[in-house]
């Protein structure tokens, strides 16, 4: 594109109360343009009671309770298990196997607990601490997300 016609675009583009402007010419990827201008936003104005209620104050509020649950967990002896990744969440390895584990048997180090599907990839989580499985948190079958406690285990 030239010099004066790129001008003639733009100034046609400052002149009107165009939003988007989008011009695609290729001849093997020759040519592409997007303006685009957002009077809308910077016309709005906000009110000032929700300019001074901004939420980090509650967002504050719950990150220094965050470390709470922690020491409760740790209050109650119980090591959770938790998920390295997103992803379902299967008790077994196949709907017509038995699971991995069930409540009240013990697990050893390495121990496969759960497979979590991310996709379509299954990712065998072990045990990371020996110790009696106290309570499984998660249904078979439901999605995780990172860092979600999957298990509880009383250490041995």
């Amino acid at each position: 594109m030239r010099e004066a016609k790129l001008r003639q675009i733009l100034k046609l583009f400052e002149e009107s109360d165009m939003e988007e402007l989008e011009v695609e010419h290729s001849f093997w990827r020759g040519t592409r343009l997007r303006l685009s201008r957002r009077r809308g936003v910077e016309a709005v104005a906000v009110p000032p009671a929700l300019a001074a209620a901004p939420v980090p104050a509650p967002i504050l509020a719950a990150s220094s309770t965050a470390p709470e649950p922690k020491e409760q967990v740790v209050d109650d002896g119980l090591h959770q298990v938790l998920s390295p990744m997103v992803g379902t969440f299967y008790r077994a390895a196949s709907p017509e196997s038995e699971d991995f584990v069930s409540e009240g048997k013990s697990v050893k180090p390495g121990q496969t607990l759960c497979i979590i599907e991310a996709m379509k990839i299954m990712n065998e989580i072990p045990a990371d601490q020996a110790g009696q499985l106290v309570e499984v948190l998660v249904e078979n079958g439901q999605p995780v997300e990172y860092n979600q406690p999957l298990f509880k285990i009383r250490p041995a």
